[in-house]
């Protein structure tokens, strides 16, 4: 599992024009499953995404597909968690 941190880079001010592209990768993403969750980092300082349910090197390469990231609006930190206790609710997480 990924934490996704999308922090915005230095052409956070081109992100008007990319928003549409990165709103349906982002949609693709929760569609397929891989993603679980997504939101905005606050104070409007980027995004972040709860990922699961693939590698690294395949999630590497869904990042380089998102327009945000290869537009240099945002910059991808990737933090990987091996989950070992989990909230019932979330117990799917944990296996």
């Amino acid at each position: 599992m990924f934490i996704v941190l999308l922090r915005f880079g230095a052409n956070r001010a081109a992100a008007p024009r990319f928003m549409e592209g990165h709103r349906a990768w982002l949609d693709q993403g929760h569609a397929e499953g891989i993603f679980l969750l997504s939101g905005s980092l606050q104070p409007a300082a980027g995004g972040a995404i709860l990922a699961h349910g693939l590698s690294r090197d395949a999630l590497d390469d869904r990042l380089r597909q998102d327009p945000f990231v290869a537009e240099g609006v945002v910059e991808a930190e990737i933090i990987a968690i091996t989950p070992g206790r989990a909230d019932p609710r979330l117990a799917f997480l944990a296996g």
